[in-house]
């Protein structure tokens, strides 16, 4: 494919401005256009593809297409390339069709050991992870979270550095039609892109240790150091990024995130919010005013937090370390006193200073916003754009790890209520400190949960009773945003230790056959749920008639709640004061 440079053209590049430390290092692909080589400086072995004389356009920008002012050293770049005022670019894979321009600076080390470790959810290095192109938010989160599996972590690690150490995981490669403009530095870093899902990079950009999914979009002074992005992740704005995983389909902006795994569709984009040292499982939104891991209550910065799926801390939230949410927790503001463990699901929590004590209402979202629990269990894959999907996600809010938080939380209530006091549910265990826990609508919250577990199972056993065969899982987990059961994904660690699976693509090919195999785990889970809630090994006939006609009764309660819930926006007069006519609104809403 490469050849060397004829004396002529050797002649022809020094004329036009061009210096190699030795021009047999220097090789070129068919067709060779000397002409769009200008003003450049090469050294040690540089490989470049095709270059032809054309002009390239990245909306406001045009550009010929070659190597313009430029210093080389120790890279490969691949067919028509634009390059222009790149101060250094050192130990890349530069793909095809790139446009790299006015950067100071892409430098990388050849060794995978030289390689940064990073320190994500825990600020004291005891969940270190080695990220690597085509690594998973699943793979980092499984690293992270299994450290009491010593043989486990150390396949791992041996796998990672095979990965690294191959043309397809190693650091200093930049996919296809990637564009990278403006930009300060990047050192140590993949940048992975595609054709058909590109990668932009633009507006004085530090990003260091590192590896950029495809489809992301990075631009506006973001700062990143040790970091793994997903596909189609937005940083922008300041955004300043240290030892965290960020999951697809996640926005960060203007904010500060450390020492953190962030689970897809996750969005955080105020100047004044603050993640670190966090669990964040996705379909999540960080409030402006939010400091969630401000603080420590230990003698060394060792602490954690941990929100479940749906994760929404309001405006000014503060907790402290270590706490941990149920999924769907909706936080009114305020500054938490003690560490908190919400053990209930799609609840909201306020912290009542006057009465000074802590409030958890049951099922806030099905009772009161039903509009925006249905909203959020279709936005989310309605907004996925990656073109292809390696992390595999569970979006629907109702599905196998929430039906069994449910579970669990109405057994709770049971007990708590049989032990209520003048008619006041109390709480136990779900704040550190000796001021009391009152549940809210207890009984309402208790009935509600009911009726979302019977839309979760008949959902998905779509009207056929006799489909859900098989064995039902009750413990499950999220691994990246993929739901596993949990002795497949213990068949899965052990197969790792034993080297069964050998390699992180087999890990990758295992999850993607659970994947395959997950909705009829899930079919099977929903008709568990069933015969939990009746009190039966079988539903008969009786108990599947009860069911199907609970479940259109609670179809037509959702439509009727989702109308509800939104019309109180529209009736409201403050919110529509700010209108001159109800033509005006219309037009604005």
């Amino acid at each position: 494919m490469y050849r060397n440079l004829t004396t002529a053209e050797i002649e022809q590049l020094e004329r036009q401005g061009n210096i190699a430390e030795d021009w047999s290092t220097v090789r070129v692909a068919e067709p060779f256009c000397a002409e769009c080589i200008r003003n450049s400086t090469f050294e040690g072995a540089v490989s470049l593809g095709s270059i032809e004389s054309c002009k390239h356009t990245e909306g406001d920008l045009t550009l010929r297409e070659g190597i313009y002012n430029s210093a080389l050293s120790n890279s490969t770049v691949g067919n028509h390339p634009v390059i222009h005022n790149v101060h250094m670019l050192s130990g890349y894979v530069v793909g095809n069709n790139v446009l790299l321009f006015n950067v100071e600076e892409m430098t990388c080390t050849s060794d995978p050991h030289g390689v940064a470790w990073l320190e994500p959810m825990n600020e004291n290095g005891g969940r270190r992870i080695l990220p690597f192109s085509g690594m998973t938010i699943g793979d980092a989160y499984m690293w992270a979270r299994y450290r009491g599996r010593k043989r486990f972590m150390e396949r791992l690690e041996e796998m990672t550095y095979d990965t690294l150490a191959s043309a397809e995981g190693c650091y200093g490669r930049v996919g296809d039609c990637c564009v990278v403009k403006n930009t300060k530095a990047i050192r140590n870093v993949t940048i992975r892109s595609t054709e058909a899902d590109r990668t932009e990079v633009d507006g004085c950009i530090v990003l260091s240790d590192g590896v950029v999914g495809t489809g992301c979009t990075l631009e506006h002074g973001v700062i990143a150091v040790r970091f793994l992005l997903g596909e189609h992740v937005h940083l922008e704005f300041g955004l300043r990024l240290n030892d965290t995983v960020v999951g697809d389909n996640s926005t960060l902006a203007r904010c500060e995130v450390g020492n953190s795994i962030i689970f897809p569709a996750h969005e955080q984009h105020h100047n004044n919010s603050f993640l670190i040292a966090g669990l964040i499982m996705g379909q999540s939104n960080i409030a402006a005013g939010g400091t969630i891991g401000s603080n420590h209550n230990s003698r060394t910065a060792d602490n954690e937090i941990v929100g479940g799926r749906g994760f929404w801390p309001g405006l000014c939230c503060s907790f402290k370390h270590s706490s941990r949410f149920a999924s769907y927790c909706l936080l009114a503001k305020g500054d938490y006193p003690a560490e908190l463990d919400i053990k209930l699901p799609f609840a909201l929590v306020n912290n009542n200073t006057s009465k000074d004590r802590l409030e958890v209402m049951p099922a806030y979202w099905w009772m009161y916003n039903m509009y925006a629990m249905d909203r959020n269990s279709k936005k989310f894959a309605k907004r996925d754009k990656r073109v292809v999907k390696a992390q595999n996600i569970e979006f629907d809010n109702l599905a196998p790890d929430t039906a069994e938080e449910i579970l669990h939380g109405m057994e709770l209530l049971r007990g708590w209520m049989a032990a209520a006091k003048d008619g006041v549910v109390y709480a136990d265990g779900m704040e550190k400190g000796k001021r009391p826990t009152v549940i809210l609508k207890a009984k309402e919250g208790l009935a509600a949960y009911e009726d979302m577990l019977v839309f979760y199972a008949m959902k998905y056993l779509e009207g056929e009773r006799t489909e859900a065969n098989g064995e039902s899982m009750n413990e499950w987990v999220n691994i990246g945003g993929q739901l596993v059961a949990r002795p497949d994904m213990e068949q899965l660690i052990a197969d790792v230790e034993s080297g069964k699976l050998d390699s992180w693509n087999a890990v990758h090919e295992r999850f993607n056959a659970l994947w395959s195999a997950y909705p009829a785990q899930r079919q099977a889970h929903a008709y568990s749920v069933l015969c939990r809630l009746a009190g039966a090994e079988k539903l008969d006939d009786a108990q599947w008639q009860r069911y199907q006609q609970r479940y259109a009764d609670i179809q037509k309660y959702i439509e009727e709640q989702k109308v509800e819930s939104r019309r109180k926006d529209d009736v409201n007069p403050y919110r529509n004061m700010t209108y001159w006519d109800d033509a005006e609104r219309a037009a604005i809403l």
